[in-house]
Formats: structure tokens, sequence, C-alpha cells
């Protein structure tokens, strides 16, 4: 066989990057094999997987094919991590010549439930850390963030909109009710897809009670809108009260409702109809298992048969006198001046006897 005969390699060999699980293909070409035969092998086992068209290794995940035997493909189905290392394309010529490349395995990330921290429940002013344990081959990288997006008051979030922290531990300082919702760990590796895990942070606190307008004003026959908003965790119990005595939904003087979001609620007395027996003090109050609070509206009157009220401090009036008590006021005025009248015209009296 002449020297231009000798097969020869035309490419070099490339290395493979594969994901767990997926197909990994290595081509040899080789000119002018002739009567030489190709194998591959493992080179870091010393395992011959192929001679020519034969599969000699146990693993059925191999497979080898050539396109008129000039170019030479390995399969290696189902790659496994164990599969990592370096494959050699071997002629069979003397000397022996051969080309190696690498197979990289890599893996996409995974988050381990066990080490990674699961829904978590703390008291307002405690602290929490949250934890996010990852895997993947290259390492992964893990991001913490609330799902919501929102803005978060501690100096752990670093980036330009404060709404994320890189690194598998989050440590939050004296929570309050605004870290309470979603937190999500991501983890990425640059082998889609990344994945993310979410953990729920529930803060407990007592109730709070804010009121805009402590003292209204109306006439009677005015619809009136009395409004308090009340903020706890757990969800608190809501209701009113009327002059310490508590409104029923079936009391047709008001309708009651409430719109809740989240841990706060918007309470909303409507009285229909203003009238005497809906002037007074009013009391939001609010309740859960960490403790209470009320809120207090007075409502008074402005014009009409209660106008003559006197008002000492925020919402404090007093009624004007009933008509028992004005007849009462006039006997006692009449019984005071009766004496001064006498006084004054008894000196009248002798004279227009004497003329």
């Amino acid at each position: 066989m002449s020297a231009q005969e000798v097969p020869r390699f035309e490419d070099s060999l490339n290395n493979l990057t594969v994901s767990l699980g997926r197909e990994a293909v290595f081509t040899c070409v080789v000119n002018d094999l002739g009567s030489y035969r190709v194998a591959w092998l493992r080179v870091d086992t010393q395992t011959i997987l192929t001679i020519a068209t034969h599969v000699i290794t146990k693993n059925h995940r191999i497979a080898v094919n050539h396109s008129d035997r000039r170019v030479w493909f390995l399969h290696i189905h189902d790659v496994r991590q164990s599969d990592r290392g370096w494959y050699m394309c071997q002629l069979n010529t003397d000397p022996m010549k051969s080309q190696t490349a690498y197979l990289d395995v890599v893996v996409p990330p995974d988050i381990l439930d066990y080490p990674t921290s699961s829904d978590q429940v703390a008291r307002e002013g405690a602290n929490v850390t949250l934890r996010c344990a990852a895997h993947g081959v290259p390492t992964p990288t893990v991001v913490w963030r609330k799902e919501a997006g929102d803005l978060l008051p501690t100096s752990n979030f670093t980036d330009t909109h404060n709404s994320s922290v890189n690194g598998a531990v989050l440590h939050l300082v004296k929570v309050s009710r605004l870290h309470m919702g979603a937190y999500l760990c991501i983890a990425s590796n640059g082998v889609p897809p990344s994945v993310s895990k979410r953990v729920m942070l529930v803060v407990h606190f007592p109730p709070i009670m804010t009121i805009q307008n402590q003292l209204v004003g109306a006439n009677e026959g005015d619809t009136i809108h009395l409004d308090c908003h009340s903020e706890a965790f757990p969800r608190s119990i809501n209701y009113w009260t009327i002059n310490e005595q508590i409104i029923s939904q079936t009391d047709k003087r008001f309708e009651v409702t409430a719109i809740e979001r989240g841990y706060e609620v918007d309470m909303r007395l409507k009285i229909k109809k203003v009238g005497r027996s809906t002037f007074g003090t009013y009391s939001c109050i609010s309740k859960n298992s960490l403790g209470d609070t009320d809120g207090t509206i007075k409502l008074y009157p402005l014009s009409g048969k209660f106008e003559e009220m006197q008002y000492n401090e925020v919402g404090d009036f007093e009624e004007t006198p009933d008509v028992s008590e004005l007849e009462a006021l006039k006997r006692s005025t009449a019984l005071t001046l009766a004496p001064f009248l006498a006084s004054l015209l008894a000196p009248l009296l002798i004279i227009i006897a004497i003329l």
C-alpha cells in the first residue's frame, strides 16, 4: 500500500457538552481508510466501546454507524453523569493513530426540598432566615426575590430595585407586615430550565386601627358613611357599636360592609337616614388572637332641633334640655323674680292709695 493510501484524520475530534438525559454524538472523519478499521474507546477506563460496526461494550446505550466508511459516529444515548470523560477515535495503523475529545455532562438545576425552607410564620419584629439548597452541574447560582416584586425594607436587598438578593440564604431582620408574602428561590446555571421554589412568609401582629375623621356632623335625614381602616393578622373579627351597643346586621338603620385586602380591612358603616337615634358615639372594633383595638367617631347634629347643643372636646356635646326641663327652668325663674317685683310695686301702691 502506498503512502498516499495510509488513512488520516481530516478534522479534529470536537469536545461535547450535553445535558443530562440527552444524546451525545462524537464524529470522527477519516480519509483513505481502506482496509483499516475504526475503533471507539473510553480513555479513562481503557474500555473498548466499538470496533468497526460492532459494539463491544455491554452498555446498551452505546451505538455506532458511519457514512461511506469515511464519517464515523459514536452515539451515547440517555447520557448520564457517569459518562463524563475522555473518548478516543482510534485507527489500527502502525503506529496507531488516534484523536481524543471530552464529554462534559451538564445537569439542569434542581432545588432540594429538605434543606430548603418551607413556609414560615413569625411574629412582627422577629428575625427570619430563608434558605435555598440547589444542585446541578455547573453549580447553580441562587437568587431570592419577592413574588409580588414590591420593595422590601431591608439592607439585605442590594440591587437597584431593592427587590432581590443573590445567595442561598436570605436574612430578614425585624420583619414587619410589609415583609409578608411569597418569596421565590430561583436557581440557574445556564442549563435550561431554571427552577424556583415558592416559600410563603406569614407575619402575625395584633390589630391596629386608623380613622381619618373622628368628628362627623350631619343634618337629620342625611345619608352618612363612617370609615375605619384595620390591619391585623391572623384575620380579625370586625364590628361596629353605637353608644357601646353592638350594631346588628339586621338593624335597618345601618348597612355594614368590609373590604378585605390581605391583612387590611376597610370597614364602612352606612347610616341610611340620620335621625335623633343615630347621633352619638360610634366605635369600630377589631379583634384577633393577639389583641384588639378600636376607634371612635362622634356623629353630631349640624342644625334643626339640636342646633343649641354645645360642644367641648372632639365630638363631646350636650343635648338641649327637653320640654319638662325647660318648664322647670321657667318656674324657677318666676319664683326668683317674684320678691324683687313685689318690692318695686309696693311704694307705687301706697302712693295710689293716698291720692
